[in-house]
């Protein structure tokens, strides 16, 4: 299923994990929507966004902090 959301005003936030490093692999998510959860890259803000149903950004989550993704 193809899904389309307006971006261009998105409040997006940075991982409490990215350590504020230059450089440090990061995501920032945005919260805006109620159904899905926008992850972008932190050092590429105008490339391509993963959007995530909110039934799947906690395995999500779960497969990055242990290791599996």
């Amino acid at each position: 299923m193809r899904v389309t959301a307006e971006l261009s005003t998105a409040h997006w936030r940075k991982s409490s994990y990215s350590g504020g490093q230059q450089g440090a692999e990061c995501i920032e998510v945005c919260s805006d929507f109620p159904c899905l959860t926008p992850v972008r890259d932190s050092k590429d803000v105008s490339g391509s966004v993963l959007m995530l149903s909110r039934a799947a950004w906690q395995p999500f989550i779960n497969s990055i902090k242990d290791g599996s993704l």
